[in-house]
């Protein structure tokens, strides 16, 4: 074939010297490419290349039958160094003139999607695998795109044929904003929007962080509208249920570059004048970026290498939040309008679960920056030496605005009658994040539906419960003031929170989760208990007595000292409210309590006698104090209780009548 190639030039250079140069027409070419010798195709070939039109599908789809597709794979062999006739100094032409051809002749989506065409993807990637800096890559890029495009099975041949492996070491090489860059982010595009994510992710992590890592820095440069086109692909891959293992290897890269650049786009899409799609979007991202990296992200330099231009590091969380709390709002009111006035159309449901769906990402997004102004004026806080005071307060002041437009949404739920909804949900999730840093923010709204939030069920739970455990660390926070034990109980609230308490305690086994969750109620409840003289206390509230017969077994088979001094120090402040005569006649509680009781306090008193109690352990050594303060006073009104403790052996405390 190179002989051949060699003499067709000659013959074509000779007949040029000697006769005017005629231009060739399709025709000329045609009759040339049907020769039944290589070197009249290859004279052909290299005609038709000088003057067709690539967007001619007609004239295309005439050369591409001429020549037929024998002729083309035995020359792209032979460029690749594979075919009969290997060697000499024409490998390089044959190879770009077959890769030219292949990627022209794809132009054509019958050609694209062809058989003969897909199994030719291996041999490309190789190609471009092997010749990374080649001239030819361009048009690899450009065959591998529309034969992916063209036919599934084309997508499915590049992924085995390790393409992604292979995408993902050019993108980092390829020059910024090309055309080559556009068509390799479009095949990574393909590759993990048509093929089974649970597979692409597993098999390819390492690959996929560094398609992220370069793609972040096309995101960050461009300012045209392939940063759309990165933001879009940025999102896919991270916002995968399967992408787990990318977060882990970019968690293991060496540097941050990647999540600066990330921090670049996304400031620069949410600061400029762009689509509201587009700032959605760059919020669904940010909030990944962060599930990475943390909340520190959202505050950090923002300086493209080589730029000049310098942003505040303050920008990216304050555009963050405002874009959120605008979000929420828009959100909000659609949502309400789906559910309490518009006509109850089929397409409703759908609706309102995909703005439910962007309303949560939102919400997170805000949970975050709660989350990292908590963290404001610790000693390792990085961020006292960027967030000034007057940053601070607007940040507070747009959580504010944010809390109250929720809570006004609330307002509405309640007064259209719904008690069920994980939007509803979400909503009570956020304002417990806020209102545990801010007990006092809002506290007119607060009071007025505290009783509501706390009555709020998810869409898949019987009865409320995680509205509770939303709510609990601000009001661990609010009874720490007789204001707010105040509220807690004209609201009925405490009821609540007494019933979550003992539903945790009587399950078997419960998390880590759920022990932090059952010492917060606990804390409440004795926060209440301590300020019952300065309150109107039910003193005789049946779900008191309920709590008093869980408390009393909960200890059970625990050495846990503060499970037991805790449990010991409440059913103290219970036992104050009532007698035993009373609470033998009471239906929820049995003789079989009053012995649990007699126990559970005995052995906080015998913890103390055998000093279990560390002298550092100072809430145990509170608690003991709550206990034996309360013995004092309701010894005499519990015989029972007071023989069986005074009667151990470990009794040490005398009481006085």
């Amino acid at each position: 074939m190179e002989e051949q190639a060699s003499s067709s030039e000659a013959s074509s250079s000779s007949s040029s010297q000697s006769q005017p140069q005629v231009q060739p027409s399709l025709d000329d070419c045609l009759n040339l490419l049907r020769g039944k010798r290589d070197e009249q195709r290859l004279a052909g070939l290299l005609l038709v290349t000088k003057f067709w039109n690539k967007d001619d599908h007609a004239s295309i789809r005439k050369v591409y039958d001429a020549v037929g597709p024998q002729f083309l794979h035995r020359l792209l062999l032979n460029g690749m160094g594979k075919g009969i006739d290997v060697g000499g100094n024409n490998r390089d032409v044959y190879l770009q003139l077959s890769i030219t051809l292949l990627s022209a002749f794809c132009r054509v989506p019958q050609i694209a999607a062809s058989e003969n065409m897909v199994t030719k993807i291996p041999l490309i990637v190789e190609t471009m695998s092997k010749e990374p800096g080649s001239p030819i890559i361009e048009d690899c890029y450009e065959y591998l795109f529309l034969v992916s495009t063209a036919n599934e099975e084309g997508v499915k041949t590049l992924y085995k044929s390790g393409g992604l492996n292979v995408l993902a070491s050019q993108l980092m090489i390829l020059p910024d904003g090309s055309h080559m860059i556009e068509l390799a982010m479009r095949l990574v595009q393909i590759i993990v929007s048509k093929l089974p994510s649970e597979n692409v992710y597993s098999e390819y992590p390492t690959d996929l962080s560094m398609v992220v890592s370069a793609v972040a820095k096309q995101f960050a440069v461009l300012q045209n509208s392939l940063k759309f086109e990165a933001l879009y692909l940025l999102s896919a891959i991270l916002s995968n249920r399967y992408s787990a293992p990318v977060y882990d290897a970019l968690r293991l890269m060496g540097n941050d570059v990647w999540s600066t650049n990330m921090r670049i786009g996304i400031v620069a899409i949410l600061q400029n004048r762009v689509a509201p799609s587009h700032k959605l979007q760059a919020l669904f991202l940010a909030e990944c970026v962060i599930s990475i990296v943390g909340e520190g992200w959202l505050i950090g330099e923002m300086n493209l290498t080589g730029s000049q231009v310098s942003l505040p590091a303050d920008r990216c969380i304050l555009l963050v939040l405002e874009s959120s709390r605008v979000e929420i709002a828009v959100f909000l009111n659609d949502l309400a309008y789906l559910k309490y006035e518009a006509f109850k159309a089929p397409s409703n449901k759908e609706n309102i679960l995909v703005k439910q769906s962007n309303l949560g990402v939102a919400f997170s997004l805000v949970e975050k920056i709660i989350k990292l102004i908590s963290s404001f004026g610790g000693e390792e806080s990085a961020a006292n030496a960027v967030i000034n005071e007057r940053t601070f307060t607007k940040l507070i002041s747009g959580l504010n605005e944010t809390i109250g437009v929720i809570l006004d949404y609330l307002r509405d739920a309640k007064e259209h009658g719904q008690m069920k909804g994980n939007d509803l949900l979400a909503a009570v999730r956020v304002i417990g994040s806020y209102l545990a840093e801010a007990p006092d923010s809002c506290k007119d709204k607060v009071t007025e539906l505290l009783a509501y939030m706390l009555s709020i069920e998810g869409e898949d739970e019987l009865s409320p419960f995680y509205s509770i455990r939303f709510l609990l660390p601000m009001l661990c926070q609010i009874t720490l003031k007789t204001g707010g034990c105040k509220i807690l109980v004209s609201s009925g609230a405490f009821r609540e929170v007494v019933g979550y308490l003992i539903a945790l305690i009587e399950q078997n086994n419960y998390t880590s989760e759920d022990n932090g969750s059952i010492f917060l109620a606990c804390d409440t409840i004795l926060n209440l208990l301590l300020k019952r003289g300065q309150i109107k206390f039910p003193l005789d509230d049946p779900s008191f007595i309920r709590l008093l017969a869980a408390l009393s077994h909960w200890p059970e088979g625990m050495d846990d000292v503060s499970i037991i001094m805790m449990a010991s120090s409440i059913c103290s402040l219970i036992l104050d409210l009532t007698s035993e005569e009373a609470l033998l006649n009471h239906p929820d509680f049995t003789s079989g309590n009053i012995s649990s009781l007699s126990k559970l306090i005995e052995r906080s008193f015998g913890m103390c006698g055998q000093d279990l109690i560390s002298d550092d352990a100072k809430a145990e050594v509170d608690l003991f104090q709550i206990i034996t303060s309360a013995y004092s006073s309701w010894a005499d009104r519990f015989p029972r209780i007071r023989q069986a403790i005074e009667s151990s052996g470990s009794f040490r405390f005398r009481h006085v009548s």
